[in-house]
């Protein structure tokens, strides 16, 4: 694990930020509260409705049967399940044992969920036998010695009576391994503790207007994030919980109207998807007040779009390695709100290095990876994290995402930030969604490429009418795109991030 000074321990833990509370502790004391909140699963495979009592007596049967089977506090518990009630019983059962709890999004393919489970080693694996494109092997969990498969099995893991109580576990240690999406390379195996995740729990609902009301959660709970809003914070405020387990726009806008339940934000596929949708009208505002928007980069022509409908906008910015590293409040100037990422977090320190990398140190920064190698290069002997984000800083401190490494484009020796040119692709009549990438060039090394998707009925612009709207906006030539491609969707992650390095690779 990573270098944290004592200085920095010492600092988390008498400001508070590090407590002495387990996830398992925090789940028992707000199940305890609120028991007869509504637990909702909307799902044409698998629906299903209760309270947090009901969900919570599955948690701590399945607890009880894992521990007759002999698993341990500090044991590895992995799922793979879409957003379905015993995705919430596996985490909760997780944290009553004092396991470390490994979520894998449900699209994954075998060969990353293999990759996962030859990793980190689980003692449990819990899975479905079927839904959309994960089906069940039983090769892939061969070496895990408890399994258990929703539609099959899993009932058979439950224990007649429940276990009692929370496992006593070191709040320092391991509560989470969460698999990064793969946006760039294979999945990376990010260490949370207790303290950390339970730092970041509070940070991301202190964000929370007062009044959004329940909402829905379409995001995969088998991403970190996607399982704390949905899984976790929750609880912690005794609201409702409403799962989809699969983001369809005609569904979530009919569940608005139906459920009274809210889309507070998301990465900015979430967003516009709705507000695109043929049936999206004005009666869906009173459920979109708010959109609290971060996971991707976010484009002003989103933000504005969003604002000229009378939604509230702000924003964030962090990863799954710190996933709370700048942010804005729904009080924030608006300007700051719709243009940039927010100011640093509370316990959260950020600098920019000569080439405006950010890197950055929290409370709820996590403590590295599954692969010392990747912790090595990563963190530095200070506490500091290297995110390989570019960005810069205005007067009053507001952070703005400009670029990440990996994303630059470099034509000829110059670097041409690709979200520079999205925002310009973006505001071309008719594109829904662009995403500007490096495409070979045989005598400059690299060119940008534009591919885009368009608003249903929109005319195809040509490479000439890209031109004549980049010069129009008056960005330099060389950063204008050289070829452009058009698709009927991008490549994603489960929460919705476009997949840059698999458009590249479509490119070439």
């Amino acid at each position: 694990m990573r270098t944290i000074p004592p200085a920095l321990v010492e600092r988390y833990e008498s400001e508070g930020w590090w407590t002495r509370d387990t996830i398992g502790d925090m789940l028992a004391r707000g199940l305890e509260a609120a028991p007869d909140t509504r637990f909702c699963v909307h799902s044409a495979d698998r629906p299903w409705s209760g309270t947090f009592r009901e969900v919570e007596l599955v948690a701590r049967r399945l607890a009880a049967g894992l521990r007759a089977r002999g698993v341990q506090p500090g044991d590895v518990v992995a799922f793979q399940l879409p957003n379905w009630m015993e995705a919430a019983a596996t985490f909760w059962a997780a944290s009553f044992l004092g396991a470390v709890v490994v979520p894998i999004v449900h699209i994954y393919g075998s060969r990353e969920v293999r990759y996962i489970l030859e990793s980190v080693r689980p003692r449990v694996f819990v899975t479905a036998e079927r839904f959309g494109t994960l089906v069940f092997h039983e090769d892939l969990s061969a070496g895990v010695p408890i399994v258990g498969v929703v539609g099959r099995d899993f009932e058979d893991l439950l224990a007649a009576e429940p276990m009692a109580g929370v496992a006593r576990v070191d709040p320092r240690a391991p509560a989470l391994y969460a698999f990064t999406s793969g946006t760039t390379r294979a999945p990376k195996g990010v260490v949370h503790s207790h303290q950390t995740m339970g730092c970041e729990t509070r940070q991301l609902a202190a964000h929370y207007p007062a009044d959004l009301g329940p909402q829905l959660t379409a995001a995969p709970v088998g991403h970190f994030i996607g399982m704390v809003n949905g899984l976790l914070i929750p609880v912690l405020d005794g609201v409702a919980v409403n799962l989809v387990d699969r983001w369809d726009p005609a569904l979530i806008l009919e569940l608005m109207r139906t459920h009274g339940a809210t889309v507070g934000g998301g990465v900015p596929y979430y967003m516009t998807s709705l507000i695109d949708h043929p049936h999206f009208t004005a009666e869906h505002l009173r459920y979109m007040k708010y959109a609290g928007m971060g996971g991707a980069p976010v484009p002003a022509s989103v933000t504005e779009r969003l604002t000229a409908l009378g939604i509230t906008v702000y924003r964030a910015y962090g990863s799954t390695e710190h996933p709370s590293i700048t942010g804005s409040l729904c009080t924030a100037p608006e300007a700051k709100r719709l243009y940039t990422d927010g100011t640093t977090q509370p316990g959260v320190e950020i600098r920019l290095t000569d080439e405006g990398e950010i890197v950055s140190r929290g409370p709820d920064l996590c403590l590295g990876y599954t692969d010392d190698a990747l912790t090595a290069a990563a963190f530095d002997a200070e506490g500091w994290y290297h995110t390989g984000d570019i960005g810069f800083l205005d007067a009053d401190g507001y952070l703005t995402i400009s670029d990440r490494k990996s994303d630059m484009i470099i034509r000829g020796g110059e670097n041409i930030s690709a979200l520079e040119v999205e925002e310009v692709l973006l505001s071309l009549r008719g594109v829904a969604e662009a995403a500007a990438v490096a495409a070979p060039d045989a005598r400059l090394g690299e060119h940008v490429a534009a591919v885009v998707r368009l608003h249903p009925g929109a005319h195809p612009p040509s490479l000439e009418d890209l031109r004549a709207h980049f010069a129009e906006a008056g960005l330099a030539k060389q950063k204008w795109p050289e070829e452009i491609h058009l698709v009927t969707d991008f490549p994603r992650t489960g929460s919705g991030k476009v997949q840059k390095f698999r458009v590249r690779q479509n490119l070439r």
